[in-house]
């Protein structure tokens, strides 16, 4: 087994900013909102060429994740966003437990993972996130909800946040 690698560093910019402005460092902008399903299905294809790279378990610098370990933060990103947006269309403003994306990354040990696997399971992830994202009624774009942090977001504004998150991870294990 691999050994352990060094910590990455703590991720300290608060990306809300691309709700308004997009993204310069990926080319992200942000489009109708509709679409969130259908740009998160058309990642799928560009994870899984990634993950099955020889080099996917490799990290690029010490202290910069491999594919693997980028390939696990989304998977899980849509699992906690698919359930965010769950209890926002379920609760009136509801507030979002914390979730330390850097210690999920340690206490699942991301940096070990398979590839194959990761893959799979991000496919998964990824498919019944956009099948929810899909399932947003006209209605419903508006609904807020925070963060433990006390950002607020509609339902639109969360779909732009986490896409964001999403693409740019892409454009991470791409360059």
């Amino acid at each position: 087994m691999m050994q352990q690698p060094p910590a990455v560093p703590a991720e300290t910019v608060d990306w809300t900013f691309v709700i308004g402005t997009g993204c310069k460092q990926c080319g992200f902008s942000a489009q109708d909102v509709a679409s969130t399903g259908d740009r998160l299905r058309a990642t799928i294809p560009r994870w899984r060429e990634s993950l099955s790279r020889e080099d996917a378990s490799q990290r690029p610098e010490p202290t910069v994740w491999s594919p693997v370990e980028y390939a696990c933060h989304v998977r899980d990103t849509c699992r906690i966003f698919r359930e965010r947006l769950e209890l926002m269309l379920r609760e009136a403003d509801p507030t979002f437990a914390n979730w330390d994306q850097d210690a999920a990354a340690v206490e699942g040990d991301y940096f070990h993972q398979a590839p194959p696997e990761v893959a799979d399971q991000l496919a998964a992830e990824a498919e019944a996130t956009a099948a929810a994202f899909d399932g947003v009624r006209p209605d419903q774009w508006d609904r807020p909800g925070r963060r433990s942090n006390g950002s607020l977001f509609t339902v639109k504004t969360f779909a732009i946040y986490f896409l964001h998150d999403i693409e740019h991870h892409v454009h991470d294990v791409t360059r």
